[in-house]
């Protein structure tokens, strides 16, 4: 019992002190490169890498889309909401 008693002094100190801090030094150090990366209010900064994958599916999307369109197009005709 006297052991659980010496662990809830650092877990206090851990969760009152350490914690906060790091959570903001964190974030702080997040949003200063954010800042260096040019990304504005309601913006976030997204890799090159990822914007060319997310091009490239979405081109791809794209191309099965109109696909199915066709078939649909061919199968019935009044398929489309007007």
């Amino acid at each position: 019992m006297e052991f659980l008693g010496l662990l809830n002094v650092p877990l206090i100190v851990f969760l009152t002190v350490v914690l906060p801090i790091w959570i903001t030094f964190h974030y702080v150090t997040k949003w200063k490169q954010m800042k260096q990366a040019g990304a504005g209010a309601g913006q976030t900064v997204v890799d090159r890498k990822e914007l060319k994958r997310l091009r490239e599916t979405a081109a791809i999307l794209e191309e099965r889309i109109e696909s199915l369109e066709t078939i649909l197009d061919g199968e019935t005709s009044d398929w489309r909401i007007k």
